[in-house]
Parts: structure tokens; sequence; C-alpha cells
């Protein structure tokens, strides 16, 4: 496919902050491709496209993590290039980016100021820094103790985190790189407020996101890159989603969330999976479901409901301190995860990078890695049989790589997803547990991703989802259970959920 013509460079523009000009960057392949991006003074430019499209790639390049092959970059009307982040922090430019840059074992106050330190007659000044860590967290709206381990908090509170290291620096220009994807509604709520502030105070913000409805909400204009160049750069609300939608995908999308019936999720049969009257130290407290084979059954919740940790004891990463866990009606026996694994069961985990996946390996070493002991003989691993179930799954799921040979950690983040779902189909698990598997995917992906869970499901599987985006659990479940402090507050069929608001209010007690 060709690349997408780039817009004629526009004029200077007396109020922009940043203008990149004719901006090229090849890895293995092309990546980016003759962009042009202007940011003007306290607004939000939302940056949009498919994944791998080149946009973390050019605003690392405006970060200092990259540099253009071709290219300019002014900021303030001054030519600059950067060699380094450091650079690009001096010239007054944050990010926010995907993937986490925490320390884990560092407290949230640490991590704020890792680098940038106060000091106090040449010694770490912790007092101040814990101080001012707590009023950067107290303007955001967030209740976080800055003395906490970052290692022992859920994932939405290191993204909160990551804002907040940002936010140190005083940025004038912050770039945020898809930053509610592990955020609760409320979260996102207050960080929609401090962006509001930000842009009161004259900050510029570019804001990467594939949620649409964020982008109507708080984005003054949109530029839209596919396969590496600009498709198109309008004010958001001359745009029709539709007419977005379709620049991000090259194609008209109809009907992509809507919920479809299932035969497979009618009512009746013996249940697969039992949980009864399930305790654990990790917050889930008598907690009780069933599940049947080629049913979708969708987790909902706020933030510390104990959707992940109700993951994490059906795949035996942790163990219960009462109640059982049954597979067709007899005690699977789980104390591990290789029992899990070999009882039938499969997890795709919250965070692909961290736990999902071996990045330095390459996608074939990555999709096989569950199968190796089934593709053994004689004590060797059969690489002809192993080479065709890769070519099978990356052709499946779509994943986009030039060769199975290449790297995980070069893909895009959709693609890395597909790779870590796509590691278990191999195994052709009996219960697949999903935990946000579409957080930070484009809404092609995010389709493909829905289309396949249904497929699996229509194929016998029984599928758990767990998701933070309504609109996503209610397009692909059969049966919504509503999780509060651990326990189950509501069991709901599909048809009795009108829409998203009524979820939300399931969600809320309300």
């Amino acid at each position: 496919m060709s690349a997408p013509k780039s817009e004629p460079p526009a004029p200077p523009e007396s109020d922009a902050v940043v203008e990149m000009r004719g901006i090229e960057k090849v890895f293995a392949t092309p990546v980016l491709r003759g962009v042009d991006l202007t940011l003007r003074a306290g607004e939000v430019h939302a940056l949009a496209g498919g994944n791998g499209a080149g946009k973390s790639t050019l605003m690392k390049i405006l970060q200092g993590v990259h540099r253009p092959d071709t290219g300019t970059i002014t900021v303030g009307g001054r030519a600059v290039s950067f060699g380094s982040t450091g650079d690009a922090e001096a010239a007054g430019i944050g990010m926010v980016f995907q993937e986490f840059s925490l320390v884990p074992t560092l407290t949230v106050a640490r991590n704020v100021w890792l680098n940038h330190e106060p000091t106090r007659f040449g010694i770490i000044d912790d007092r101040t820094m814990v101080r001012r860590a707590g009023e950067i967290l107290a303007g955001m709206g967030v209740d976080l103790d800055p003395t906490a381990e970052v290692r022992t908090l859920a994932t939405g509170y290191w993204q909160l985190t990551e804002i907040a290291k940002a936010l140190a620096l005083d940025a004038k220009v912050l770039i945020m790189d898809e930053p509610t994807a592990s955020l609760t509604k409320s979260e996102s709520e207050a960080l929609f407020a401090l962006i509001e502030r930000l842009k009161a105070r004259g900050v510029s913000i570019v804001y990467i996101s594939h949620r649409m409805e964020e982008i109507y909400r708080i984005c003054d204009r949109i530029t839209v890159l596919r396969d590496g160049g600009v498709v198109l750069t309008a004010p958001v609300a001359e745009l029709s989603p539709e007419r977005i939608v379709e620049a991000i995908v090259g194609r008209r999308m109809e009907n992509t969330l809507e919920w479809q019936e299932r035969a497979g999720a009618a009512p009746g049969g013996e249940p697969l999976l039992e949980v009864r009257n399930l305790t654990a130290a990790s917050g889930i407290t008598d907690l009780s479901f069933s599940l049947r084979a080629g049913e979708i059954l969708g987790l909902a919740g706020l933030m510390g409901s104990g959707r992940t940790e109700l993951a994490r004891l059906l795949f035996g990463i942790d163990r219960p301190s009462a109640g059982q866990i049954l597979l067709r009606g007899e005690p699977a026996g789980i104390t591990n995860p290789k029992i899990a694994i070999a009882k039938g069961i499969a997890l795709v985990p919250e965070d692909r990078r961290q736990q999902g996946l071996v990045l330095e390996h390459t996608v074939r070493d990555n999709l096989l890695l569950p199968a190796l002991g089934g593709l053994r003989r004689g004590g060797l691993v059969d690489d002809r049989r192993g080479d065709g179930l890769v070519e099978r799954i990356i052709d499946r799921l779509k994943i986009q790589v030039s060769s199975p040979a290449w790297p995980v950690r070069l893909l895009s983040g959709g693609n890395q997803q597909k790779v870590v779902i796509g590691k278990w189909l191999v195994r052709e698990p009996d219960v697949l547990i999903l935990d946000e598997p579409t957080a930070g995917v484009d809404i092609g992906t995010k389709t493909e991703i829905i289309q396949r869970i249904r497929e699996l499901a229509d194929a016998g599987t029984a599928v758990i989802v767990i998701s933070s985006e309504l609109a996503e659990l209610l397009a692909v479940s059969d049966r919504v259970l509503v999780l509060r402090h651990g326990a189950v507050t509501a069991d709901l069929d599909r048809r009795e959920i009108a829409d998203e608001e009524a979820l939300q209010l399931a969600i809320q007690g309300v």
C-alpha cells in the first residue's frame, strides 16, 4: 500500500508553540513520511491513527527519544535539534508515555522527582519531595499516598504517577499517550478537569487517544496519521466521528461496537466453570458465579473492585483462603499458573509488556511459548510444526509483522496485544480470561479483537472479559457481573442493560 500524501506545509502560525515540518523516520521500514504538525498555544491537539501509524514515534522525536532522519522542528519560534530527552525537557516539553517509565521499587514521590530531586545542603530532601509530590497529586484531584511504593499500586495509579511526573517539570508542552487507558471513569474525569486547568494556564497538549468520546470532550483540533503520513488535520468540531474513523482505518466502518445476540449464549446447559464463596487476602469476599461453555461473561466495576484480583485467583497466581473453583463440576485444584494452563485456563493480563510478553524475544518465540511442551518430538522442538502454527495465528489475527523473527518489542501496541492473545489460541483453552484486552489499541484493531472473542465463544470457549470501557463490555458480553469491594453486586443478562448509563449506575450502586 502506498503511503498517503501529507498535506502541504502550513504557513507559520503566530500562536504556534511547536511546528514539525517534513518529519521522516525509518527503522527497519519507513515509519514517518514527510509529516507536518502544528501545535498552538493553549490547545489540546488530538493525534490519532491506527496502531503502527507513527503517532508514538512522532512524539518520541519531539521528546528527544529519537532523532528525525529528515525534517525540522521549531519550538517557540526557535529551531531545535534534540539529542536527548533532557534537551526536550529543558525546552519545556514533557511526555507521558504509554509504556510506563517508572521504577516499581521506588515511592510515588521518588518517581515523580526522579533525576530532579529537591536537595538541601547537597542531600536529597525527602520531606520536601513528598510534600511537593502530594501537592501535584492533589492538584490533579488524585487521592494517592506519595510515600507508597509504586509496585504496590494498581495499574491505573501507575498512569497517574506518570502524569504527575511530567507535570513536576512545569512543562509548557505536554504529550499524553493514551493517558486514560488504565483509569476509571472518575479518575478520567479528574484528568479532564486537570487538562482544562492546564489549558487555561496556556499549556499546550498533544493528546494521543483511540477513544472518540475523549477526543470530542477535550480536544480542539485533530491530526490523523495513516501509514506514516498525515491524512487529515482539522478542528474536531467540524468532523463527524464517522469521518475520523474513516480517516484512521482508510475505509468506512459501520456497526463496529453494536451488541450481537449469540445463539451460544442462550440459557441452559451445565456450567463449565463454577466459583463458590471464593475469599482471598487480595480483597475477594464470598464471591460466587458460574460460566458455561460458549458464553462471554463481562466483569464490570471500579478500580479496586476485585476484577483483576479474581482473574489472578482463577489463573492460580494468587491462592484463595476459602471457597472453591470447579471445572465441569469437579474441584479444579489450581494452586499455580502451570496447573491452570494444564486444566485449560488461559489469562491475557492487563499489562501486556510487563506480564504478557518477553519483549526481547521474537514474535515466533512469544507465540509458541505456552505450546512448547506439545511441540516436542524426541526431546526436541518440532520447528516445522511450530512455524505452521505461528503462520496460522498471524494470519488469523492479522498481526502486522514483516517476519515472525522480529523482536516483539518492535511491534505497535495493537499488534503486541494480538500476540498476547494469539499465544493462547495455540493451546485452544477451555476458559479464556482477558483483562483489558483492547487497552491502547485503535478502533480497527479493537473491532478485530472483539470479533475474535465472539468467534472463540462460538467455537465453545468460555470467555471472561474485564474492561473499563463500558461500550466495549456491552458490545461483547452475553452477561455482565458487577463487582464492588470484591463481591458480586449484580448479575445482569445483557438484554436487561439498556445502555452505558444503566451499566454505570449499576457499577456505582445507584
